[in-house]
């Protein structure tokens, strides 16, 4: 069995490849037929025009030009801190239950301190994307650095009570995480006037390089802990999440929502939008069901591939399937938005093949047909990350967008706890039933949303 995972991964690799050589190389018909149309206007316009009209449109190439070059170096800026703070996160990821039980905890304790990140995360995030909006996304990026820090230097020590600090500070530090950098960087985005078509392959590109961190993390947290114990992979993250910290002080302009306003009514302004705008409600609980399911898969899958397979897991090479699988995802969706399909319908795609998906592992008990079913699930989640990013952008109002963002974590959030709670008493097939069932009615609500996208989008 170990063979076949080692299998699934190279076939996965060619798969990477031979995706990304298509989205290189191949351009869809219509934008080949488009091109060719631009070439035969610009020989007749040049023919026909005087030497002015050559001046004006060459100035303006010009123009394009410089600004092409000033998206590249936002762009490149904003996704390399967002890989560095992403790339601190998975090194100390597979290794916060290891170090626990290295200190001598049981299950039970375990779970306690895993209960407290989900829940400082769940009610900071009530009111820390208002303090965002208020008081600037790029003041709180950093606070997400300072706050994850001290939440890897509780590491070092065996102490519970310390210990559960910091997971209450990882807590918080994720809220911040998935809500203050991207908030900041797509009010960048449309304030300096970059085309808004673009915004999608910035989520794209981040996507397929966090798979990237991902797999060169896990690989580097490795090598750390096989040589200096479960403590050094926290170190070294410890060390990127200066480092973007750094970045993020020296680099980025501040953005505010609406700073003229207090954070009371920030968060008022936020909780009024998502009961009066009927899109952004359906958009932020699609949210909190997908990455709900997320969340508890990456709980369960282990226990869900070792019930048949006793002889231990490859777990390098599984987690490395997972990544590759989200950067086909990543690849895919960009594909998808060349052939002009709308992120609105290939995100009724992902929900429903998600679906799918999970209920493989309440029906078989197959290793191998769970695995594949995992791997799926995983495409579909690099081809949600750059969907949902796309779709917020799109939707959400910049005046609140943090505060907005992070009361969509809040139910995902509470949707976790709950499960956690009770998943010593359920099988492993019953829990991804339930997954399944949250991703079913993200579909459904997801149909709703498209039926009510021809509105104007707040702004």
């Amino acid at each position: 069995m170990s063979t076949f995972f080692s299998q699934a991964f190279i076939g996965l690799v060619l798969s990477l490849g031979a995706v990304e050589y298509y989205h290189r190389t191949k351009k869809p018909a219509s934008q080949i037929i488009s091109v060719a149309g631009d070439d035969d206007t610009n020989s007749t316009t040049a023919s026909s025009s005087s030497s002015g009209n050559a001046a004006v449109q060459e100035e303006g190439s010009e123009s394009n030009k410089t600004r092409s070059i000033q998206f590249s170096r936002f762009q490149q800026m904003y996704v390399l801190v967002y890989l560095l703070m992403n790339g601190a996160d998975w090194l100390q990821g597979p290794y916060v239950y290891a170090l626990y039980e290295s200190y001598g905890y049981k299950q039970a304790d375990i779970a306690t301190l895993f209960l407290c990140g989900f829940l400082s995360s769940m009610i900071a995030g009530t009111f820390i994307g208002a303090i965002a909006d208020k008081y600037g996304r790029r003041f709180m990026c950093i606070v997400f650095g300072i706050c994850y820090s001290l939440s890897a230097l509780t590491k070092l020590s065996p102490d519970f009570t310390i210990l559960m600090t910091g997971r209450f500070l990882a807590g918080i530090a994720t809220s911040l995480l998935y809500s203050s950098f991207e908030a900041w960087m797509v009010h960048e985005h449309n304030a300096r006037g970059f085309n808004p078509t673009q915004l999608s392959n910035t989520f794209t590109i981040a996507t397929f390089g966090n798979g990237i961190a991902a797999i060169v993390s896990g690989l580097v947290a490795g090598f750390f802990a096989d040589r200096w114990g479960y403590v050094s992979p926290f170190m070294l993250s410890l060390v990127c999440l200066m480092v973007g910290t750094v970045v993020v002080a020296y680099t980025w302009s501040e953005n505010y929502g609406d700073a003229s306003i207090d954070v009371q009514s920030t968060f008022q302004n936020a909780w009024t939008t998502l009961k009066s705008d009927r899109r952004v409600l359906i958009l932020g609980m699609v949210q909190s069901l997908f990455e709900a399911a997320m969340y508890t898969f990456i709980f369960m899958w282990t226990p869900a591939l070792q019930e048949e397979y006793k002889l231990g897991l490859p777990f390098g090479t599984i987690f490395a399937s997972f990544m590759v699988s989200m950067m086909i995802g990543s690849s895919l969706y960009d594909i998808s938005i060349n052939h002009h399909y709308s992120p609105e319908q290939i995100g009724r795609f992902i929900y429903m093949t998600a679906t799918v998906s999970f209920l493989v592992p309440y029906l078989t008990t197959s290793t191998a047909a769970i695995f594949i079913s995992f791997l799926i699930f995983e495409i579909c989640c690099g081809m949600y990350y750059p969907c949902q990013g796309t779709l917020r952008g799109k939707y959400i109002p910049g005046n609140s967008r943090a505060a907005i963002m992070n009361f969509f974590r809040v139910g995902l959030n509470f949707l976790v706890v709950v499960v956690l709670l009770k998943v010593s008493e359920l099988a492993y097939g019953i829990v991804f039933l339930i997954c399944a069932a949250w991703l079913g009615i993200a579909c459904v609500l997801h149909t709703l949303f498209i039926a009510n996208q021809h509105q104007t989008p707040t702004r």
